[in-house]
């Protein structure tokens, strides 16, 4: 009996792209030299808020952050994650910084979706 551990990557999965040189688009920001690439690589990114409509590579940018910063890459959905959630992995992110002195990158997708009774 397989499992879904056992199933192949769905095909975006297995093309998303692996390193910056792989991404397109956004030369003024990802292309050697300008700024964010020269955060990405030089493993300083900063804050930052990723905006646009589906499939444009913001969790792919967010992955390769992490990456290239050898962080941990923790995602939240913010569809079915709450506050809770949120500081939750915050907490994870101190403890994980503590013992190994290794940042978190956190990725709120659908960060929008958060309101005030949550």
């Amino acid at each position: 009996m397989s499992s879904v551990a056992d199933l192949p990557k769905p095909l975006a999965e297995r093309l998303r792209p692996r390193q910056l040189s792989d991404i397109h688009g956004q030369g003024h920001l990802l292309a050697p030299g300008k700024p964010l690439y020269r955060a990405i690589v030089s493993g300083q990114p900063h804050s930052m808020v990723l905006w646009g409509p589906p499939g444009t590579g913001k969790t792919t940018l967010a992955m390769l952050i992490a990456r290239y910063c050898q962080a941990d890459f923790i995602t939240l959905s913010a569809v079915m994650a709450g506050v809770k959630d949120v500081r939750a992995a915050v907490d994870s992110a101190k403890q994980h910084w503590r013992a190994q002195q290794q940042r978190t990158v956190l990725f709120i997708d659908e960060v929008h979706r958060f309101n005030k009774a949550q």
